[in-house]
C-alpha cells in the first residue's frame, strides 16, 4: 500500500504511524539515518498569556547556542512518554506529567541524515526547574518564539505556534 505524504504549512514532512526500518525494507531502499527524538512544551499561564518554557544549548555542543524545545532522544526499549520523562529528569531536574502528543515532524538535514521529532504537551511537573543540560532557559510567550535563534528542525513549528495554529 503506497502511503503519501503531505506537508504541513511549515514544510515539514508529517509523519505517517508506520514502522520506518520495516518500511524501507518492504520498498528494497536502505534505511535512512534516522534519530528518534521527544520533545517538551512545557506550559504555563500567565496573566499576559500562554507561555513556553525554552532551552539554549551548551557552548561545546552541536548546534551550539541554538534554543530548542528540552527532549532527547528516545532510547532502546522506550516509549516516547518514557523517554521525555527520562530526559526532562536528566535536563531539568523535574518530574513531568507528559501529556497528549502535539505534533509528530521530520527534518532532513543536508548530511542526509534526519531526525523523526515527537512534540508532547506538559502543563504538570514536580520540582524545581534547574539547568543541568542547558546553557540557558527561559519564558517566552509563543508570539515572542520567532525572535530567538532555534535549531532549524523546529522553525516550522515556532512559526505555528507564533501564528496560534496549534495552541
Amino acid at each position: 500500500m503506497d502511503q503519501k505524504l503531505s506537508f504541513c504549512e511549515s514544510g515539514f514532512e508529517q509523519i505517517p504511524e508506520v514502522n520506518v526500518k520495516a518500511h524501507n525494507l518492504k520498498q528494497n531502499r536502505p534505511p535512512r539515518n534516522v534519530r528518534l527524538v521527544v520533545a517538551a512544551l512545557i506550559l504555563r499561564d500567565t496573566e499576559a498569556g500562554l507561555e513556553v518554557l525554552i532551552c539554549q544549548r551548551k557552548p561545546d555542543q552541536a548546534m551550539a547556542m541554538k534554543w530548542e524545545f528540552p527532549g532527547g532522544k528516545i532510547e532502546p526499549g522506550e516509549t516516547p512518554e518514557e523517554a521525555l520523562r527520562r530526559e526532562l529528569e536528566e535536563e531539568l531536574g523535574i518530574q513531568a506529567k507528559v501529556g497528549p502528543r502535539l505534533t509528530r515532524l521530520r527534518h532532513n538535514y543536508r548530511n542526509g541524515g534526519a531526525v523523526d521529532l515527537q512534540f508532547f504537551l506538559v502543563r504538570e511537573y514536580d520540582g524545581k526547574l534547574e539547568k543541568h543540560a542547558c546553557n540557558d532557559m527561559c519564558w517566552s510567550s509563543l508570539k515572542a518564539l520567532p525572535e530567538y535563534d532555534f535549531l532549524a528542525a523546529d522553525l516550522g513549528l515556532i512559526r505555528d505556534l507564533a501564528d496560534g495554529k496549534l495552541l
